[in-house]
């Protein structure tokens, strides 16, 4: 019996992600903006929130991140970073080639507001 505590305590740890290690992956989406930080942030907030209600955003050093969430792991990570006139933008996905809820609807924010 401990032995199967066991098994299913490391099986859970191991699905637990955060978005530092979301980072450690290449970005699904890689691309620039002439929006300042805050401008694209609060293009893309609203729409990750009517998709995923457990949307968060907070503000960085040098930008912005928005990240979305369930209790055990992080889903998307998106940095929004201030270059130049404009912003650096990079979202980050937990598995990008599986097909998840209100997914499509998240890339396309990303996509629409730059």
């Amino acid at each position: 019996m401990r032995i199967l505590i066991a098994a299913v305590a490391v099986v859970m740890l191991a699905g637990c992600s955060t978005p530092n290690d979301l980072k450690s992956n290449k970005p699904t989406i890689s691309s620039s903006s002439s929006k300042a930080p805050k401008q694209y942030a609060l293009c893309v907030f609203p729409k990750w929130q009517e998709e995923r209600s457990t949307s968060t955003m907070s503000e960085t050093e040098d930008g912005y991140r928005l990240i979305v969430a369930t209790d055990m792991m992080t889903d998307e990570v998106l940095e929004i970073v201030k270059s130049g006139n404009g912003s650096r933008v990079a979202l980050y996905q937990r598995m990008p080639w599986a097909k998840m809820v209100g997914r499509g609807a998240i890339e396309d924010a990303v996509r629409r507001c730059l």
